[in-house]
């Protein structure tokens, strides 16, 4: 799948989901500062802690100018007030990957689990609504209190993970809603799914999908979403594993569950980080 071209865009749907790609990654908006980080001798730092010390009565925070380089977004370089992470090559993936199984009738709503400020998920609302789709439910699965803390005992791939101390990562419900409505897509063709994927996914009300989407980091977060999820994706529907070339963790776990399934299906890669495979037939 190549990267979308503006160029290359001819319709309105088309030439409207480039915009809020171009939107939620902030690629059309050039931040000229931010937030400045300690430095590595002790004046710096001292002298940075007094300023910040100073300045934090008023909320307000010590930056410094860099330079904006559009392209960036394209591999993933996002600034930190952009509602997704993903880059745009990983959005253009997500987009072709949803217009295939409208375009070839996959039964199947469409989850995302784990979803930091909800970008992602947005992007596909946005899509089913650019296309008309209006049966398919957008599933928005997420604890909303950040990570896991590890069950090494169960899942020894875990044992010192430290995902859930990045308090950034524990996005509140409100927030997430938030930025749905601030593109115009929180209606009920979005549901939430409000808690740890242990709890939640088993007993979802989920009868099909056509598209799974998983951003877990951890095995824990990996296994879950595939063990609970991957039964109810519809031949023609596709995985979307947005860690598997960051943590081993999560690596691990999409291997494990692959050969544990026999799934031979291509896993092919978006970009460095995400990779994903379209279900051809029935494992189990």
């Amino acid at each position: 799948m190549n990267d979308i071209s503006t160029k290359d865009l001819i319709t309105p749907e088309e030439l409207y989901l480039d915009l809020l790609k171009k939107c939620l990654t902030r690629r059309l908006f050039g931040e000229n500062y931010s937030v400045l980080q300690s430095g590595r001798g002790l004046f710096q730092r001292s002298m940075r802690k007094v300023l910040r010390t100073l300045l934090a009565s008023r909320n307000v925070d010590l930056v410094r100018h860099i330079p904006f380089d559009s392209d960036l977004r394209v591999v993933g370089h996002v600034p930190p007030e952009a509602e997704t992470m993903l880059s745009l090559r990983f959005l253009d993936n997500l987009q072709s990957c949803i217009t295939d199984v409208i375009s070839h009738n996959v039964p199947g709503d469409l989850i995302e689990t784990g979803v930091w400020r909800g970008g992602a998920a947005i992007f596909m609302r946005a899509v089913l609504k650019a296309y008309r789709e209006t049966t398919r439910i957008v599933w928005v699965a997420d604890s909303f209190q950040g990570l896991p803390i590890p069950n090494p005992e169960r899942y020894p791939a875990d044992a010192g993970d430290l995902h859930w101390t990045y308090k950034e990562l524990a996005v509140p419900l409100n927030t997430v809603k938030a930025n749905f409505v601030r593109y115009g897509l929180l209606d009920e063709q979005v549901r939430f799914l409000i808690g740890w994927f242990k709890d939640t996914l088993p007993v979802a009300p989920i009868e099909r999908l056509a598209i799974l989407r998983l951003d877990g980091d951890m095995y824990e977060s990996t296994m879950d979403s595939l063990q609970y999820l991957y039964p109810k994706l519809s031949v023609g529907g596709y995985v979307i594993i947005d860690d598997f070339g960051y943590t081993v963790a999560c690596r691990g776990a999409v291997q494990d569950f692959r050969a544990k399934w026999g799934i031979a299906e291509d896993l092919q890669y978006v970009d460095s980080v995400g990779v994903f495979w379209q279900r051809l037939r029935m494992n189990k």
